[in-house]
């Protein structure tokens, strides 16, 4: 029957059994560290997701969630920059380590959801779902959802902070020792990504935006065109051969409902687009991936921003008012 699986296609039940393992196997991983921030306290954020209940909230999709704890990596020094990059043995040290941990569990046929932590994570994080990509010949397609473009270079910013940098730096443009985890540089070809939410991105980094030919749905285009087109624009080309990944800085959000994040930025998603940006993600069936970065309970009101990402999330993995064709 045309359509139909065949039972004698033994390959093909493999894959389709991978491919649901991917779906329900969850693996939390927490990274306590604002090693790469301009104000602490991203710290905390994997405590306080947990607080607001994360594991709880994703049982009661259905799925099966292990927490793995937290990384353990170097404190944080607080020092000025040095030849443009605050913390650079740190940063380095931390995303080794988290590049270690996702590669491990996505070896596993699990999804690891990384619990930020400051964006810099992004990092090791995103190299490791590249590099796996690469070993399992499937397509990547990163979903960048932030305020920032966070393609910042030492030369453009006086900083040094590299959490305005991850996503230049998974392109190649960086020292060696932080473009070259994951054993590839660049990680990542910047055709790859989508970002979307984006409002803050300083003079030089907008010039070096257009050069990647990074392509960015930015507020503007939002309240333009509707989160709707945005997300069937950032979408196009996901299919059955696509590892997606989701990379969520809380700022994404409007402060007005996310006032936990150090880099507040005015004019972002409300809470329905958000929520309608992470349905359309979790329609297509391909997340295999996620961060969780930038959240700041030091800044936030009675954990109410670690409440909403994980309604977020949950949305993200299927939550919806009715019951919906895929």
């Amino acid at each position: 029957m045309r359509g139909a699986l065949s039972f004698t296609a033994p390959a093909a039940l493999r894959q389709l059994a991978h491919n649901i393992a991917m779906q329900n196997d969850i693996s939390l991983i927490g990274v306590p560290t604002d090693i790469g921030a301009g104000a602490r306290g991203a710290s905390m954020g994997p405590e306080a997701l947990r607080v607001a209940g994360l594991a709880t909230v994703l049982e009661g999709q259905g799925l099966s969630v292990v927490d793995r704890g937290n990384l353990n990596g170097p404190a944080n020094p607080w020092q000025p920059p040095a030849e443009g990059y605050r913390h650079l043995p740190e940063v380095v040290a931390w995303n080794e380590s988290l590049h270690d941990a996702v590669h491990a569990e996505l070896a596993l046929g699990r999804l690891p959801i990384v619990l930020g932590g400051d964006h810099c994570l992004g990092l090791g994080s995103i190299s490791a779902v590249a590099r796996h990509c690469r070993e399992t010949g499937k397509k990547l397609r990163v979903l960048w959802l932030d305020a920032h473009a966070d393609f910042n270079t030492a030369a453009l910013t006086p900083s040094g902070n590299i959490h305005g940098m991850p996503v230049a730096l998974l392109c190649g443009m960086g020292p060696p020792e932080l473009t070259g985890i994951g054993g590839t540089t660049p990680a990542i070809d910047a055709g790859a990504v989508r970002q979307i939410g984006i409002r803050s991105v300083d003079p030089g980094e907008k010039r070096l935006v257009h050069q990647a030919g990074l392509e960015v749905f930015d507020m503007r285009y939002i309240d333009e065109m509707g989160m709707r087109h945005t997300m069937e624009q950032a979408l196009k080309g996901v299919d059955e051969q696509t590892h997606l990944h989701v990379s969520f800085d809380v700022d994404f959000l409007d402060p007005e409902i996310a006032p936990g994040v150090g880099t507040t930025v005015l004019g972002g998603p409300t809470y329905r687009e958000a929520q309608l940006c992470m349905e359309m993600i979790a329609d297509t069936g391909r997340l295999a991936s996620l961060d969780v970065m930038e959240l700041n309970p030091a800044l936030d009101v009675r954990n109410r921003t670690a409440e909403l990402a994980v309604d977020l999330i949950e949305s993200l993995f299927g939550k919806s008012t009715l019951m919906r064709k895929k």
